[in-house]
């Protein structure tokens, strides 16, 4: 059974919600034969993540840069997922065995920045961009629940065998 993981960091209401709806999507009864744990960034182990067939990770926007929990899963488990470094400290060669990851998060005033730093750090990981990245900045609407959903649901189906 293929193995999606939900690594978010869901500090206040509205992150919490984009998480329940990647979930929901995720959890979809039309989704088979894939098995969604849902992990706190600040929580997980490489029990939880190192063996993961595809990834959603969630953030909040924190002072133009991803949420420090969200950092801190990529610092520690760089390496166990396959992550690879040039020489000069580039993203390395990761070509092979890509798996798909998503991407959510929320800011009040901008996104940008937190976007583009897990971008860098997923650069290095042999992982593939396989939907586009949902930012949602302010008020969470029913539109971006829906979004979410499919985000959640897109990932998911991706892995069913």
């Amino acid at each position: 059974m293929a193995r999606l993981v939900i690594v978010h960091h869901s500090p206040t209401p509205a992150t919490r919600q984009l998480t329940e709806a990647v979930v929901d999507g995720a959890t979809d009864d039309v989704i088979e034969g894939v098995a969604v744990s849902v992990v706190p960034a600040l929580e997980a182990t490489l029990d939880d993540v190192g063996d993961a067939d595809g990834f959603l990770i969630g953030t909040s926007a924190n002072f133009g840069y991803m949420s420090g929990a969200v950092k801190h899963f990529f610092d520690s488990f760089f390496l166990d997922l396959g992550g690879a470094l040039a020489g000069d400290g580039s993203a390395g060669d990761t070509s092979d065995g890509r798996r798909p990851y998503g991407l959510w998060v929320h800011g009040r005033y901008d996104t940008t920045g937190a976007v583009r730093s897990v971008q860098s750090i997923v650069g290095a990981l042999p992982w593939t961009q396989s939907a586009p990245v949902l930012e949602v900045m302010g008020d969470v609407t029913g539109a971006d629940l829906e979004a979410a959903r499919d985000l959640g649901g897109t990932l998911a189906a991706l892995l069913m065998a």
